[in-house]
This record gives structure tokens, C-alpha cells and sequence, in this order.
């Protein structure tokens, strides 16, 4: 894994301040996504922000007569104590709404902040599926998938960070024009107290964020390392081939070379804020002392000396954490950035024509002259393929490892688009089909299949959802892939919670996993079957029976075999021989043999295996 280059740390050190702001242009699309997820909600919680931001100010000024009549009570020969108690009670009330004002504001933002959460991993999640495989696959497209995916919390907090800027602006208002109305010069003091602090904090609040999005890869080989040394998955190899040591040592280097720089940043943060912070301090007791004075000398009254003081303290209070929750809120904002050019990403565009497709294949497919190669990638893995798939015809890939056999296969299913050349079905370029509607023409379990950690049912459903209440389909379907047997095993049946990731899960082994994952081939009734390596991980006799039915149930169906058992692949009827992504030769079991090229090369190797 290659270590960040200090020259491109210092280059992310050199964005400026600049950039903090810039990404404050999110925030107004931010609160609109907000406002969709639930209006109700969020008119509750700016109302009670408003009531909030009020009350600081008042409570202050009824101290003030609250005092002020008690030292003119004190004053007089006959006292009345009616408007002072009548302040108390007012003080009181104010006391017990300010505390329900701010729980409901606390209620409101968990519950906005759960459904936004909600809102943005579905769309993360629908985005995904939009996306170009290739483009899953690029290293530095998925670091910008893990930013948008795991940044989702601080997305949660930055809601509440910047509707509690707006409380704090209406409340710091208040206070500055009761500062004025009384003593007018406070406001130098004040601003000299919290100016170079709000400086320091949005200076590294910006290095922190560019160090965080400079190390996202290593800090995913940090997860990574993490999974491999502390799990039941890879325990036996860990312990084998003791690489107890190898995994330390690798995720103590990284870690420790960022907690190096975290740690340099940190220090060099709270130093300055420490000393910005005595500065602070300093101009608040000269303040206090300036309005001490004042009141010995006659000019305010002790009400005014508590209402002064008070709003000084509060309003230095609240000045500093409102620029401290502005600077979260450019941060934050910065990782909402990165939400937003993840959503944003450009898909392209379906076609226009959406042409229906045939209900059945008439003439087959036809691969002309097809090249592909990753993106941003020299590096052909197709080049210039040509070749017919008839209807009704089972074709079997056969070619070594990085042949390009699965490529062959994402391409026809339109996960790729070729760099060049096109895919006809009954002559018509694939592209002008509807996307989904095309995918669902096709029955497919790759060698790469995943294990859901889902009921057996579940498991077997995935291959045509809808019917996952059809429990006679599902039984059927794993009775033809052999994955019945596996359902016998198991204590409860086709709900056995499959995996260990939750209570009461079984594990299987690879060949258990592996016909349940067939078992979702069966499930619907698709016109092109594709098996990709799909009984690697079965015994010699399994294997025979599973493609047996295969032959038996795909009969007058369009379907392609991909598998390293020749005793499999000579089934087919014809055989397509791929080179280092190149159709090498083509034909029929027999054909081949006759060519003495690479197949029967290939066969003669794997029959002499067996002798």
C-alpha cells in the first residue's frame, strides 16, 4: 500500500481558508433535502429555536427588575412585594419553558436526524446501483463511495449544528441591542475576545478535514486490517501461516503514521486556542471591571450592573460557540461536499428508444468486433471480439485465468459498456433496450456470487424477489440445484438464518453455499441462462448431476457455461476458446480436438490429471 507522499500532505495544508467557505454553498441544498424528509418536523423545530432564542434575553432583563425592585422595596417605609413576586413568577414560568423548549428541540433533531439518515442511505444505495461497475471497481471512485457512505452521522449533526446557528443569531441579536442600548463600547471588548479564536478554529478545522480526506484509503486498509486480524473468516489461515505479527505491525505503521500528523495538528490547535482563549478571558473581566465602575459611579443602576454582566457573560458564551459550531459546520459542510458530488455523479443517460424486447430470442446474439478496457486504463481486456450466440444454443467460455471470460459476460449483461464495437440481440444494438427490462432476460449465478447473511428462503428468492412468498417455487428451485439437501440439514428448514453475523446464524461450507446460490438461477423462468464457475466448490458427482439437470432443464434455451471441467464444457454444443482477450478458436468438442490448438491442449493436460 503506498504511504502518503509529505509533498501532497503539504499541498492539502495549503488549501485555504477559502475553501471552509466555499463549501457553505451546500448548505441551503442540505436543508431542502430536510425539508422533503419531513415539513411537520422541521416548522416544530425552527418555531421552538425561535422561542429559544428569545427567552436567554428576557430571563436577563426580568433578573434586572427583579433586583431593581428589590432594592427600591428596601428603599421604602411601606412596602409592596406584588410586582416582585409577580417577576419571580414570571422568572419562574420562563425557567420551565425554557427547559420544555429545549427538550423538544432535542426531540425534534433525533427524529429529523433518524429520517434524514434513512433518506440519504436509500439514495446512496439507489445512486450505487446507477452506477457503472467499472466505476465501483476504480480504487478512487470507491474512496469517494466510502466518504459519502460513512460520513452519515456527521451529515446528522451538521443539521442540528446549523438550525442551532439560527437560534443562536436571533438570541445574539438580542443581546448585542441590549449591550448597545446600555453601554455601546462593550462591543469592542467583545469582539477583540473572540475574533483570533474563530480564526485558529476554522484555519484547522480546514487541515483536519484535508488530512481526513487525504488518508480515506489507508485509513479503509486500517478497517481492513482490523477484519483480516480479528475474525472468524480468516482465524485459521491467521494461525497457520502465523501472521499475527505481519498484520501488527502493518496496521501499527499506518495508524501510527497518522496519529503522528492527527497528534502535530491537535497540539499546534489547542496550544493556539489556549492562548486565544486567556485573550478572551482578559477582555471579559475588563468589561466586568468597566461596568463596576460604572455603577459606583452612579451611571447604571445594580439591575443594569446584573443585566449587563449577565448579557456579557452570555453573549461572550454564545459568540464562541457560535464561531466554534461554525467552524464544525464548514467542516462538516466540507463532508457534504463530498455527499453531493457522489449523488451528483453523471450517469449515463438511458436510451430514449426503449425498445421492447422479443419475447423470445428469434436469431440470437452477435458480438461485433468488442473491445473493452477499464476506464482511465490503456490496457484492453477485450480486443475485438467476434462471435455468434445462436437461440437456443449452449455455449461454453473456456480460456486460462485473465482470459477474459467474466468480462465477456458483464458486457453482454450491460455492467460494461464496450470501448468499442456492439452487442446485437436479433439484430438490434442491446443499448437500445431497456436496461432493466434486458437484465431480467437473464439467469445468472458468477463464480463470485455473494452470501447473504439472509434466511435460506431469502437466499433463494434473490433470484427473482418477487416471489418471495412462493414457497413452492423456492423449494423447486432447490430441488433442481441440489440445495434441498442442504435445507434437510439444517434445524429450521428453508427460515435458518444463514452466517454468523446474527444470533442463531449457521455457517455452510463452500460447496452448502454454493448450490443454494444456484438454487437462484432457477428461480425465474429467464430466457439466457449463464453459469460462471458455478460448482467450483462441488464434488466430482454433485457436479455431474447439477449440470445434468442444467442440460436437462435450459433444453431449447439460449444458455453459456463457463468452467475449468472439460468434462463439463464438452456438453456444450459449441466450445469458444478465449486468449488473452481474443477468440482463439471456436466450434464443437470434436472441431477442437481436430485443431489440436489450445483446447485440446487444455483437455489432453486436464485428462492425464485423471489418469
Amino acid at each position: 500500500m503506498p504511504r502518503r507522499n509529505p509533498t501532497s500532505i503539504k499541498d492539502d495544508k495549503k488549501k485555504s481558508i477559502k475553501s471552509s467557505f466555499d463549501a457553505l454553498v451546500y448548505i441551503p441544498r442540505f436543508f431542502k433535502e430536510i425539508w422533503k424528509v419531513n415539513k411537520s418536523l422541521f416548522l416544530l423545530s425552527a418555531f421552538c429555536r425561535l422561542i429559544g432564542a428569545l427567552l436567554p434575553v428576557i430571563l436577563l432583563w426580568i433578573g434586572k427588575l427583579i433586583i431593581d425592585e428589590i432594592v427600591l422595596q428596601i428603599s421604602l417605609d411601606n412596602p409592596d412585594y406584588y410586582t416582585l413576586w409577580t417577576y419571580v413568577a414570571a422568572e419562574f414560568g420562563l425557567i420551565i419553558l425554557s427547559d420544555l423548549i429545549s427538550r423538544a428541540i432535542a426531540l425534534t433533531d433525533g427524529l429529523l436526524g433518524d429520517e434524514y439518515n434513512i433518506a440519504t442511505s436509500v439514495t446512496i444505495i439507489k445512486k450505487t446501483n446507477q452506477i457503472n461497475i467499472s466505476l465501483l471497481e476504480d480504487s478512487e471512485f470507491y474512496d469517494k463511495l466510502e466518504r459519502a457512505r460513512t460520513q452519515t452521522t456527521g451529515r446528522v449533526a451538521l443539521m442540528s449544528n446549523v438550525l442551532g446557528q439560527a437560534q443562536s443569531t436571533i438570541s445574539i441579536t438580542t443581546l448585542i441591542a441590549g449591550l448597545i442600548y446600555f453601554e455601546p463600547y462593550l462591543i469592542i471588548l467583545l469582539v477583540l475576545s473572540i475574533i483570533p479564536s474563530f480564526i485558529n478554529e476554522i484555519r484547522y478545522s480546514q487541515r483536519q478535514y484535508s488530512l481526513a480526506r487525504s488518508w480515506t484509503s489507508e485509513r479503509r486498509e486500517l478497517d481492513y486490517l482490523r477484519f483480516i486480524g480479528a475474525n472468524d473468516k480468516t482465524a485459521k489461515e491467521i494461525k497457520l501461516f502465523g501472521l499475527t505479527d505481519f498484520v501488527v505491525d502493518r496496521f501499527k505503521n499506518l495508524s501510527e503514521e497518522y496519529y503522528q500528523l492527527n497528534k502535530t495538528l491537535s497540539i499546534k490547535r489547542s496550544a493556539l486556542g489556549f492562548l486565544f482563549n486567556v485573550l478572551g478571558s482578559l477582555s471579559y473581566y475588563g468589561a466586568y471591571v468597566f461596568i463596576i465602575y460604572r455603577v459606583l459611579s452612579g451611571a447604571i443602576t445594580l439591575g443594569e450592573l446584573t443585566f449587563l454582566s449577565g448579557s456579557f457573560n452570555r453573549l461572550m458564551r454564545n459568540l464562541q460557540d457560535f464561531f466554534s459550531k461554525f467552524t464544525r459546520i464548514s467542516e462538516s459542510a466540507l463532508y457534504l461536499k463530498d455527499y453531493f458530488d457522489f449523488i451528483d455523479i453523471s450517469v449515463k443517460p438511458k436510451t430514449q428508444e426503449d425498445l421492447p424486447l422479443p419475447q423470445h430470442i428469434k436469431t440470437g446474439f452477435e458480438f461485433k468486433n468488442v473491445h473493452f478496457a477499464y476506464p482511465n486504463s490503456d490496457n484492453e481486456i477485450l480486443k475485438g471480439i467476434n462471435f455468434e450466440l445462436k437461440a437456443g444454443e449452449k455455449l461454453a467460455f473456456v480460456g486460462q485465468n485473465g482470459a477474459g471470460k467474466t468480462t465477456l459476460i458483464k458486457v453482454l449483461l450491460r455492467f460494461y459498456e464496450p470501448t468499442s464495437g456492439e452487442i446485437l440481440l436479433d439484430g438490434v444494438n442491446i443499448n437500445r433496450f431497456n436496461l432493466a427490462e434486458y437484465q431480467e432476460f437473464f439467469g445468472v449465478i458468477f463464480q463470485d456470487f455473494f452470501r447473504y447473511e439472509f434466511t435460506v428462503r431469502e437466499n433463494i428468492a434473490i433470484g427473482n424477489i418477487d416471489e418471495l412468498d412462493n414457497q413452492s417455487k423456492i423449494e423447486n428451485a432447490a430441488e433442481l440445484s441440489l440445495a434441498n439437501d442442504v435445507v434437510a440439514e439444517l434445524k429450521q428448514g428453508y427460515n435458518q438464518q444463514l452466517g454468523k453475523r446474527f444470533s442463531n446464524g449457521q455457517e455452510l461450507s463452500g460447496g452448502q453455499w454454493q448450490k443454494v446460490a444456484l438454487a437462484r438461477a432457477y428461480m425465474k423462468s429467464a430466457e439466457v441462462m449463464i453459469l460462471d464457475e458455478p460448482t467450483s466448490a462441488l464434488d466430482a458427482r454433485a457436479e455431474s448431476d447439477v449440470f445434468g439437470r442444467f442440460i436437462g432443464l435450459t433444453e431449447g434455451k439460449t444458455s453459456i457455461i463457463i468452467s475449468h471441467r472439460f468434462s463439463t464444457v464438452r456438453q456444450a454444443d459449441r466450445i469458444l476458446v478465449l486468449e488473452n482477450g481474443k477468440v482463439l478458436e471456436i466450434g464443437t468438442h470434436e472441431e477442437l480436438m481436430k485443431n489440436e490448438a489450445l483446447y485440446a491442449e487444455l483437455f489432453t493436460l486436464q485428462a492425464e490429471g485423471y489418469q
